[in-house]
């Protein structure tokens, strides 16, 4: 197994800078430093990855969330999905919906404390953006009200629910429990600095075999007249989109928003415009029309999960990452591609899934792709793990060298910060913010020569670092040096005035 590249640039807080190949002094032009999302989920129903398990202390739970952002950030993550709202619950004492049980074990126990801004700030001492993952409609794992907290809204408004596949859901069909998702949703997004809001590939549920979702009465009251349900069930996921979409917005501008479909929109058996597949289709499935949501612009970015092994018979990964890439081509949705990291090692999966290389060659292809922009792991337990060493190949093919965050095209023309102010002193670099603190810094070592403008290329960046860890002089290799500062959203400052280390 390959060593896990350190990307803590102060090794235990105290040692050097650690300067990759990029950063050495460049020798021929290069372009300008890549923007690239590099991103990990982090599950909570369940307990898939946070936390461990129900009902542990505070600082059991803090240890073990610190330990999966730290695992994070060595991989080269510069962002983190994290689900704050797994079951119609709520990671923070939410106006409108119990405390979750993944926390205590008890549905609507108070913690006493309040997890989410932990796990908000947490992450951005570290330099990660912290993206909020809500799961709008699925109330429980199971089917029983009763079992709900007293106080539940879905014990209160029963004509808001469905029992299906032998779990809960709110119906997507019924406008006041769509509206109720979505102001339980902005509570969070309102009270937090979020980066973004982020929605997985539930909506619809996925069909039980032979069974037809229970929405006859929602359909007859709300669908005017409708004789396609199928449409009329898109255009209730639809509705949802654009009005969080607006509310997000409205109350978060800087936030990105967007969603993380199941990875086949349609077949193109099915629908010439879909993908070359032969799968499990979501816009007929769960009723999602993740491609139309992407031409009518309604979300910052999608991040499809394209969690098949390349060359797979049904659903080749190569074939998927290039549609979604012409589907996004021309537009300004963010493209990034969801990667199954939980299935490299795993047992029982395809002969290219125990080949630690195979999440690597993802992501040459994705090299080839302009339109891809980054890509995240699902989950963060199996980042930490890594037991045949796929991220840690993954990683050193491709997230070693260091890259800016992305930026929303339509956040472009914000006021970027100010530049900073760097000093230089016993082989140590200061640098000191020129205005408002900055969420990182951009560090450039420049040719010796660099001229009176000198040019700042992906040659020339050394490390983009969290701004806390650039609170003390930092150790650097003798050479001449630059920096720039970049805000939570990713707008960048001019490059400040050089100096020699």
């Amino acid at each position: 197994m390959p060593p896990r590249p350190s990307r803590r640039l102060f090794l235990g807080g105290l040692g050097a800078l650690t300067l990759t190949a990029a950063a050495r002094p460049a020798t021929a032009a290069a372009g300008p430093p890549p923007r690239r999302l590099r991103g990990v989920w982090i599950a909570t129903v369940d307990h898939i990855d946070w936390p461990p398990a129900p009902g542990l202390p505070e600082a059991q739970l803090r240890a073990a969330y610190d330990d999966l952002l730290d695992a994070a950030a060595a991989a080269g993550a510069n962002a983190v999905f994290v689900q704050v709202r797994p079951t119609a619950d709520a990671f923070w004492p939410s106006r409108y919906e119990p405390w979750s049980q993944w926390l205590t074990g008890v549905q609507g126990q108070d913690p006493g404390w309040d997890p989410m801004r932990f796990l908000v700030d947490a992450a951005h001492a570290r330099g990660l953006a912290f993206h909020a993952w809500f799961n709008p409609y699925r109330i429980a794992q199971h089917d029983d009200p009763a079992r709900l907290a007293a106080h539940h809204p879905a014990r209160r408004h029963p004509e808001w629910t469905v029992s299906y596949g032998g779990r809960l859901y709110y119906d997507p069909g019924v406008p006041a429990a769509r509206a109720f998702v979505e102001q339980a949703i902005l509570d969070a997004v309102a009270r937090y600095q979020v980066d973004g809001v982020h929605l997985d590939d539930y909506f619809y549920p996925y069909p039980a075999a032979g069974r037809p979702f229970p929405d006859d009465a929602s359909f007859t009251a709300y669908g005017a007249g409708a004789t396609d349900r199928a449409a009329w069930r898109r255009r209730n996921v639809d509705q949802l989109i654009r009005e969080l979409r607006d509310l997000v917005r409205a109350v978060r501008p800087e936030a990105a928003f967007g969603v993380s479909p199941f990875g086949i929109w349609r077949n193109a058996a099915t629908d010439p415009r879909g993908s070359a597949t032969a799968a499990f289709q979501s816009y007929d499935g769960l009723y999602a029309d993740s491609l139309g949501w992407v031409q009518d612009g309604l979300l910052d970015y999608v991040a499809p999960q394209l969690y098949w092994h390349l060359g797979h018979p049904q659903a080749d990964y190569a074939a998927l990452a290039r549609w979604w890439a012409a589907q996004t081509a021309a537009r300004d949705t963010l493209l990034w591609t969801g990667q199954a990291a939980y299935r490299a090692g795993a047992a029982g999966e395809a002969p290219a899934w125990q080949d630690p290389a195979e999440l690597s060659r993802h992501l040459d292809l994705d090299a080839t792709l302009p339109q891809i922009g980054g890509q995240i792991l699902f989950s963060a337990r199996n980042v930490r793990t890594d037991p045949i060493g796929a991220v840690a190949r993954l990683t050193a093919d491709h997230w070693h060298r260091p890259a800016l965050p992305p930026l929303l095209p339509r956040l472009a023309g914000g006021t970027p910060p100010a530049a900073p102010v760097l000093t230089a002193a016993d082989g140590t670099l200061r640098i000191a913010p020129g205005g408002p603190p900055p969420f990182r810094y951009a560090v450039h070592r420049l040719p010796q020569t660099p001229g009176d403008r000198p040019q700042l290329t992906a040659d020339t960046l050394a490390a983009c670092l969290p701004a806390a860890d650039c609170a003390r002089p930092l150790p650097l290799p003798t050479g001449r040096y630059t920096a720039t500062a970049l805000d939570r959203p990713g707008r960048e400052s001019r490059p400040a005035t050089p100096v020699q280390v």
